[in-house]
């Protein structure tokens, strides 16, 4: 046994390694960095936001469910909130958790765009699906992330009920949905940016 160890202990290094990250806390942050480089590479773009169309058969339909919809959600403090308290802006509705990889990896590209919009005419709604409250309390506060987060007081009604997370829907200033991506990506880029001031006008 201690001949084999000697003539293999790269392959044993390697793999206890991995047991070390994937059997203890340290899955997730190096999971996520993992991903987080990933998402570097640009491969990782949600689809841009773009003002919906109205055609004419839309048109009447449209007016009768112009609006954001009612969701009911809670603050990081515990006060009571609702998306439709975001009216006449864009809104970025983001799905997520402290114990998703993807969700991590995206979330300091959002806080970089959070940081560079206009939060007068664009407004963020990250959603934290977290059974426990004060682990995604817990993420906000060592990351040092500003991100405004709620909390879902109810179940999340179409679009923004997914299978999976990470997911985000943009929403146009008249509640319809401009654009929705399932899975990570990096929003902090010059083009989905302008994207969203483009559909604040």
């Amino acid at each position: 046994m201690l001949n084999w160890l000697r003539s293999n202990w790269r392959d044993v290094t390697f793999l206890a390694g991995l047991a070390v990250v994937f059997g203890t806390d340290l899955r997730l942050p190096v999971v996520s960095t993992l991903q987080r480089g990933l998402l570097a590479t640009g491969f990782w773009q949600p689809a841009l936001p773009t003002r919906p169309a109205l055609g004419p058969a839309a048109q009447l339909v449209s007016e009768r469910t112009a609006g954001l919809p009612s969701v009911a959600l809670y603050t990081l403090g515990g006060q009571p909130a609702n998306l439709r308290q975001f009216a006449g802006k864009v809104v970025l509705v983001n799905m997520w958790a402290s114990w998703c990889p993807p969700c991590l990896a995206e979330m300091p590209g959002l806080q970089a765009l959070y940081q560079q919009v206009d939060t007068a005419k664009i407004a963020f709604v990250c959603i934290s699906l977290d059974a426990n409250p004060n682990r995604a309390r817990a993420l906000l506060k060592h990351k040092g992330y500003t991100l405004p987060v709620f909390f879902p007081a109810a179940p999340l009604p179409a679009p923004f009920a997914s299978s999976s997370i990470p997911y985000t829907v943009i929403l146009a200033p008249d509640g319809r949905v401009a654009a929705s991506h399932a899975g990570m990506a990096d929003y902090d880029t010059p083009a989905f940016r302008q994207a969203l001031e483009q559909l604040a006008k």
